[in-house]
C-alpha cells in the first residue's frame, strides 16, 4: 500500500512539472515565435503581424523553404512607433539573421514588415518565421 502511495505522489509530481513546463510558453527563456509568412513572389513585400504576444528584446528571421534577399524589414511597436532596420542580405533555406536588438527596453511587436526582391520559386516557396526573445 506505501508503495502504491509512492508511485502515485511521484507520478502526479511528475505531472504537474510536465504541465509546468507547458505553460512556461514556447522555448521560455529563449527564441520564440512570433508568427510567419509565406513569400509567394507576386509581391515584394509582407508582414508578420504578432498581436498581443508580449514584449522583446531582439528578433530574427528565419527562412526555409528557398533563400530570400531582403532589402528592408520595419519593426512597428505596440506604440505607433515604428523602426527601419538594416538588412539588406540573402538569407538561406534554413538560414537565420543575425540577432536584432530592439532599442531600449523590451518593446511590444505589432507587426514586421520585409522588402524582398521578388523571384520565381515554382514550387518551392520561402516561409519567413519570425523570432522573440524577451
Amino acid at each position: 500500500m506505501q508503495r502504491k502511495t509512492s508511485v502515485l505522489i511521484l507520478a502526479l509530481i511528475v505531472a504537474i512539472g510536465i504541465s509546468a513546463m507547458a505553460h512556461a510558453g514556447p522555448q521560455a527563456g529563449g527564441w520564440m515565435v512570433l508568427g510567419q509568412s509565406h513569400v509567394d513572389g507576386k509581391s515584394d513585400h509582407d508582414k508578420i503581424k504578432c498581436g498581443d504576444t508580449g514584449t522583446f528584446r531582439a528578433i530574427q528571421l528565419r527562412v526555409s523553404g528557398s533563400a530570400v534577399q531582403f532589402d528592408k524589414v520595419i519593426v512597428r511597436y505596440g506604440n505607433g512607433q515604428s523602426e527601419e532596420i538594416a538588412l539588406r542580405n540573402q538569407i538561406p533555406a534554413g538560414g537565420k539573421s543575425r540577432d536584432i536588438d530592439l532599442p531600449g527596453a523590451r518593446r511590444a511587436i505589432d507587426r514586421v514588415e520585409f522588402w524582398y526582391q521578388k523571384a520565381s520559386w515554382g514550387n518551392n516557396r520561402p516561409t519567413v518565421t519570425l523570432f522573440g526573445i524577451r
